[in-house]
């Protein structure tokens, strides 16, 4: 099976840590040159010194927030004056945890902007590239909720189905140039992001964090938390050449939880 992506150069979004960092090491092991990106300067530097460095490998950080969408759009054109960029994946935080009745309009509007926004933005400057070349990887990572909406995740939720949608609109329009656009689905996954959302319930309920926990991994078949490198595998997958005829589809990553297909 040939998942090799050397000479390819990868751009992954949200890469100073987390799903994102353990992505950006996975696919510097298969040989692709990554540039990641974030809003932490300290951070990226750190996430830089863990990627793999084989023979003619060469990797950097850019700088940017996402939700800043002029100066986001600024960074990749430069990017893409350097480079052609073959495989992109696009990850971000998820907005605060909450029910949906009760949410500011704002914090829908700023989910819009974080998340789908800034993936329009992405493929409106790096797929001009990939089409001239007949080839491209576009690989999001979103959540399980677009297949069955998260308690408590009301936002989230609604944003995330709405970035799902548009990936599935988006491979149909760019399958002729062999440009394949995929979603990875993470369950509960060990991240900054599950602690908080442990934290949220824990305080709303009056709990200890440690029986929420307990709740959450009795709804998973296989009884524990997802590794961010469990993840980082499906994406590796999805942006290799094994995985050429493979468009418009979400593959779920979470031990089984979700109960549907």
């Amino acid at each position: 099976m040939d998942i090799n992506l050397r000479d390819k150069n990868a751009l992954v979004c949200g890469s100073s840590g987390g799903i994102g960092k353990a992505c950006a090491i996975e696919l510097s092991k298969l040989g692709a040159n990554v540039t990641l990106l974030a809003r932490n300067e300290h951070s990226l530097s750190e996430a830089l010194k863990e990627l793999h460095r084989g023979p003619g490998q060469h990797h950097h950080f850019i700088i940017a927030d996402t939700t800043n969408h002029k100066d986001f759009h600024q960074k990749l054109v430069g990017l893409i004056a350097q480079q052609t960029i073959h495989i992109l994946v696009n990850n971000s935080g998820g907005p605060p945890a909450g029910d949906i009745l009760g949410a500011d309009i704002e914090a829908f509007k700023q989910a819009f902007a974080q998340h789908l926004l800034a993936n329009q933005i992405a493929v409106q400057v790096l797929v001009p590239e990939m089409k001239k070349i007949a080839n491209g990887r576009i690989i999001n990572i979103i959540s399980t909720s677009v297949k069955q909406p998260l308690q408590g995740l009301g936002v989230s939720n609604t944003i995330r189905a709405a970035v799902a949608n548009w990936s599935k609109t988006l491979a149909t329009e760019l399958a002729p140039w062999k440009i394949t656009v995929n979603n990875v689905l993470p369950g509960a996954t060990e991240t900054d992001r599950l602690n908080a959302i442990v934290s949220n319930k824990a305080g709303k309920r009056g709990l200890d964090e440690n029986l929420v926990r307990a709740e959450m991994l009795a709804e998973i078949p296989m009884k524990r938390f997802g590794k961010p490198e469990e993840i980082a595998s499906a994406v590796a997958f999805l942006a290799s050449p094994a995985a050429s005829y493979i468009t418009g589809t979400q593959i779920t990553v979470d031990g089984g939880r979700t109960g549907v297909l």
